[in-house]
């Protein structure tokens, strides 16, 4: 029965049965001329959908509402389905995935073009293959430049928050000691935080997902002394701070970091002080130990550090060293 459509309040909605399948919804508008439209065009995907498969009819919009409704991160989503609007899935290839990383961010370094336009449209598109509407993508990357990470250290914190408006000193402090991402610590509110637990709730925008973090007492103090008559870190997001941060840096004699370094730091003295990389990827809200091991895995450079496989150091062990006598003979 093909579709037909009737008013429902101001608005037509269209329902009917194609290719044996009961379909219906609202056109959205008050116009009966352009709900018929509507409701041809519908059906008319109903009969490609069952004629050539869904992959013939899924558009990216599509993909992207999909996307959205399994509940996954909508970071950096607008600018990508804006751009590909209603284009079909399977007209998309990795070479137009990587030249719209180009227009989109054309300044932009390799890196974040890789992370603001392809993981995202691979992302939507792989999500719809999981379910069998489309084949799989595969996007060659970016080739990033490969530059070595300074982690903070808390001596480095220490001082930072020395110099520092205290709003802005305790934020460094809450992404060393909790490994928060710059955009989760700023977005932290007060009913986050549990002084009796001394833990925070920090939502992961990265992994689409929430954890609840540790507060050491030292971090509680210096939270507990802010004044509570807006969000705990003030600003609203990176780039309003990032100026003032690095002003900080300079007028306290130390490295110019990025707030990211807290992070990084976070992750590089967990590792080093003996933890897992399990365990500091659960703890500081990484997807993967992977990635935790090869980004934040930096080797120590002291060659006596071998000495710490005996526990104790050579000079300390008991008696002088004894010389084998030369075999006589």
């Amino acid at each position: 029965m093909p579709l037909k459509i009737y008013k429902r309040g101001q608005v037509y909605h269209y329902g009917g049965t194609v290719a044996g399948k009961r379909l219906r919804g609202s056109t959205g508008t008050a116009s009966k001329e352009i709900a018929q439209q509507i409701a041809a065009r519908e059906e008319a995907r109903a009969w490609k959908r069952d004629l050539h498969g869904p992959e013939a009819v899924l558009t990216f919009a599509d993909a992207a509402v999909l996307y959205r409704s399994a509940r996954k991160s909508d970071r950096f989503l607008d600018r990508i389905e804006d751009y590909w609007k209603d284009t079909l899935v399977k007209d998309i290839t990795g070479g137009a995935i990587r030249q719209m990383a180009i227009e989109l961010y054309p300044k932009a370094a390799a890196s974040s073009r890789n992370r603001q336009a392809i993981v995202p449209t691979q992302a939507i598109i792989n999500h719809c293959a999981e379910s069998d509407l489309c084949p799989p993508i595969r996007v060659k990357r970016f080739k990033e430049d490969t530059k070595v990470k300074v982690p903070a250290s808390w001596e480095w914190v220490l001082a930072f928050d020395a110099h520092a408006m205290p709003h802005l000193g305790v934020l460094a402090m809450f992404m060393f000691l909790t490994g928060a991402r710059i955009g989760e610590a700023l977005a932290v509110r007060w009913d986050d935080i549990d002084f009796r637990t001394q833990t925070v709730l920090i939502r992961q925008t990265k992994v689409g997902a929430e954890r609840r973090a540790h507060l050491p007492p030292v971090l509680i103090v210096k939270l507990a002394n802010l004044p509570r008559d807006q969000k705990p870190f003030r600003y609203k997001d990176r780039n309003r701070m990032v100026h003032v941060w690095r002003r900080v840096c300079r007028r306290a004699g130390i490295e110019v970091l990025s707030p990211h370094c807290c992070r990084h730091g976070f992750a590089t003295h967990m590792l080093r002080a003996g933890f897992d990389p399990v365990t500091v990827a659960k703890r500081g809200g990484w997807k993967t130990p992977r990635h935790v091991f090869e980004t934040y895995g930096h080797a120590v450079e002291d060659i006596t550090i071998t000495d710490r496989l005996t526990g104790t150091p050579l000079a300390q062990l008991a008696g002088p060293i004894q010389k084998t006598p030369a075999n006589k003979g």
